[in-house]
């Protein structure tokens, strides 16, 4: 199988075979990432990408998922996107799900008749950035897209058949703004009822536009204990079934849980690191040292 450059993909695709279709970020811009800031972003050799699902047949016959890497996947256009998808249902049978990473920008420039062929083909389960539900924040983090677009494409994609997961960052709006986030994110959880939600936390990478605005004092981060707090209120606020799949490294109370089953528990568990934990730590700006 051919991989190029640095290779990411969600902790709950660990087990998942991965197909390279693109190198890099279509994007690159977002304030706060690096994750591809020294890749050229380009479009995987349609030869290459049917010789890996021959090595995949051979390797793999019998794999459930697929998901295509890179950085946001879903760029490439409806055309290209069937075409690689006929492939894998040709190689590979067994595959039942087809998924990757999308920005809102990605959706927004695919017809509501594609969505629709591309759910039938076995396009699923989209990881999808939105990060926070504050128009303002969101503008902030450059991700090409506005609340109302995000809010508007994520509602495509459930016509279309097409279950995604909600990304988004605890701390992304700063230092005192954390519940004004947590109530932007559960309102947008609940209108557009995704299948997941998936946290991260706001974290300064080097090299960013992030990193300079704190140094200069425009951009001030969230303390720990604001970060709990927020990660409390998301979990309060969010009324709709989705599973909350939180388990990445870089959250401080890291864990699973199925909503509204499992919310009491959830709280329960933070509140328990929030009373545990001193103040010295809560007060702080913790180092975060991945995306």
């Amino acid at each position: 199988m051919n991989y190029t450059g640095p290779v990411y993909r969600p902790p709950y695709e660990a087990n998942t075979l991965l197909l390279e279709v693109t190198v890099g970020c279509a994007h690159n811009k977002c304030t706060f990432c690096t994750m591809y800031r020294d890749v050229q972003f380009s479009v995987a050799k349609a030869e290459q990408i049917e010789q890996d699902l021959q090595e995949a047949q051979k390797l793999y016959p019998t794999v459930k998922r697929l998901f295509l890497v890179n950085g946001d996947a879903f760029v490439l256009s409806g055309n290209r996107l069937k075409a690689i998808a006929n492939k894998v249902n040709h190689y590979l049978p067994e595959v039942e799900k087809i998924s990757m990473y999308a920005s809102i920008n990605n959706i927004m420039h695919k017809s509501d008749d594609e969505l629709v062929e591309l759910a039938k083909l076995g396009i699923a389960d989209l990881w999808v950035g939105v990060e926070t539900g504050l128009g303002d924040a969101l503008d902030y983090l450059n991700k090409g897209a506005s609340l109302a677009d995000a809010e508007e494409q994520l509602e495509r994609l459930n016509r279309a058949g097409i279950s995604f997961f909600y990304g988004f960052m605890f701390g992304a709006a700063g230092k005192g703004r954390g519940i004004e986030n947590a109530k932007a994110n559960a309102k947008l959880i609940n209108k557009v009822k995704p299948l997941g939600i998936v946290p991260t936390t706001l974290n300064t990478n080097e090299g960013t536009l992030l990193e300079k605005d704190i140094a200069e004092g425009s951009f001030k981060m969230a303390s720990e204990r604001e970060v709990l707090e927020e990660q409390i209120k998301t979990i309060e606020l969010v009324n709709v079934p989705t599973y909350y799949m939180g388990i990445h490294v870089i959250n401080s109370v890291s864990f699973d849980a199925e909503l509204p089953k499992g919310k009491q528990g959830a709280i329960d568990r933070i509140n328990y690191t929030l009373q545990n934990t001193e103040d010295k730590v809560l007060n702080s700006v913790p180092e975060r040292h991945s995306i």
